[in-house]
C-alpha cells in the first residue's frame, strides 16, 4: 500500500478543510514546494496535490505552484480540482504530473472522461468524494443522485483503474477513515482503491492496509503531528 501525503492549496498556500467546508481553513505550511521536498524526503510513494481554489471555480487556479512542486522532486505528484477540460488534463501531464484525478468532470462529462481514458490510460483517476453515500461534485459543495457503489461500477466499465474515495464526514476530523464504505467498494470493483479522509495515526493505516486498499492519502494527521510519515511509509511497504 502507499502512502500518499496531501498538499491541498489556496491562494498558493497548503491549507487543509474541516469536511471540505470552505469556510473552516487552516494553512498548514508556508510553502508548497518545500512540503512536497519534505514528503519526497520522508519516502512517499506519491504526493497528492489539490487545487481547492479549482474545483470551486472550475479553473486552473493553483496549477502552475503543482507544476513547480512536481518539478522539484523525483516522486511521482497526482493532481486534482478543477480539471474540466481535455486542455486541462493535458496541460497537468505536460507540466510534469504523473496522474490527473477528474472529480466534478467524471460526474458531469462523461465524453471527456473517456477521452481522458482513451488517451492517457492508468494516468487519469477519477476522485469519488461522497457525502451520505453519494457523490459530490463543485467542490464539494453539490451532491449528485449517483450513490457510490453503482457510480464506481460504472466508473471500471468506463475503463477506470483508479478511484480516490473519499467520505466528506470525515475529513479533515481525524475520527479514522470509513472502513465499512471502503470494504464495500473493495469487494465491489476491480480497481485500485486509494482511501481519503479521517487518517488520524498508525493504527488507521494498519486497518486500511488490512482492507488491501492501493493507497492511503494522508492530510491533517501529517501536519498535526499524530502520524509519523516515514513510519507510515514503512509499514505500508511491508
Amino acid at each position: 500500500m502507499i502512502i500518499l501525503p496531501a498538499i491541498d492549496l489556496m491562494d498558493g498556500t497548503p491549507v487543509r478543510l474541516y469536511q471540505g467546508d470552505y469556510n473552516r481553513k487552516e494553512i498548514v505550511a508556508a510553502s508548497a514546494v518545500e512540503t512536497a521536498q519534505a514528503f519526497a524526503e520522508a519516502g512517499a510513494g506519491y504526493v497528492h496535490m489539490v487545487d481547492l481554489d479549482g474545483a470551486k471555480s472550475g479553473r486552473r487556479e493553483n496549477a502552475a505552484v503543482i507544476a513547480a512542486a512536481a518539478k522539484s522532486i523525483s516522486v511521482p505528484v497526482e493532481a486534482g480540482g478543477g480539471i474540466r477540460t481535455m486542455e486541462d488534463i493535458d496541460w497537468y501531464i505536460e507540466n510534469g504530473i504523473a496522474r490527473v484525478i477528474l472529480g466534478t468532470a467524471a460526474i458531469r462529462d462523461e465524453a471527456l472522461l473517456k477521452e481522458a481514458l482513451k488517451k492517457y490510460g492508468e494516468r487519469i483517476a477519477v476522485g469519488m468524494d461522497c457525502r451520505d453515500g453519494y457523490a459530490c461534485a463543485s467542490g464539494w459543495l453539490e451532491t449528485s443522485p449517483l450513490h457510490y457503489l453503482e457510480f464506481a461500477e460504472h466508473l471500471v466499465l468506463l475503463g477506470v483503474r483508479n478511484i480516490i474515495f473519499t467520505d466528506i464526514s470525515k475529513d479533515g476530523t481525524l475520527q479514522g477513515p470509513n472502513l465499512e464504505m471502503l470494504e464495500q467498494l473493495q469487494k465491489r470493483v476491480n480497481a485500485d482503491i486509494t482511501a481519503s479522509g479521517g487518517i488520524h495515526n498508525l493504527e488507521d493505516i494498519r486497518n486500511l492496509k488490512s482492507l488491501g486498499v492501493y493507497g492511503a492519502i494522508c492530510g491533517k494527521a501529517v501536519y498535526s503531528g499524530t502520524l509519523d510519515l516515514k513510519e507510515a511509509v514503512r509499514i505500508g511497504r511491508e
